[in-house]
This record gives C-alpha cells, structure tokens and sequence, in this order.
C-alpha cells in the first residue's frame, strides 16, 4: 500500500449526488465513472442492493474538508 495515498473522502468537486464516487475515484486512482457505472449495474438486480450501499457509503465515507484560501 502506498503511503501517498490519500484519505478516502466524498468529493466536493466531483460530485453527481453525495461525491461517493468521485471519491472513490481519486482514493483508487481510477476514473469515478467506473464506480458510477457499478452502481448503476448493482441498481439493476433490484435496486435495493445498489442503494443501499451507496447510501452506506455515503454515511461512513466523511465529507472532503473545503479547502482554505491561502494568507498572502
């Protein structure tokens, strides 16, 4: 695992409903679309399962901070 990483976080940037996948995407370091295209399939089955972790999700990943504008 790489110490670089960054902590797992809800975008604020790129967002389509909570950020779970925009974060997601930058916490793996992969296109967002690709879990945004997993949970439209998970969506298929049923729905519930795909909602629910989605909604999972968004309750335990934490919200990105905003960043702060620099003193200067």
């Amino acid at each position: 695992m790489s110490k670089n990483r960054a902590p797992l976080r809800r975008s604020r940037d790129d967002r389509v409903i909570a950020g779970v996948s925009g974060g997601l995407g930058t916490f793996f370091g992969i296109s967002p679309l690709w879990f945004r295209l997993a949970f439209l399939l998970s969506l298929l089955p049923g729905g519930i399962p795909g909602l629910l972790i989605y909604f999972i999700l968004w309750i335990v990943i934490p919200n990105e901070e905003k960043s702060s504008p620099i003193p200067g």
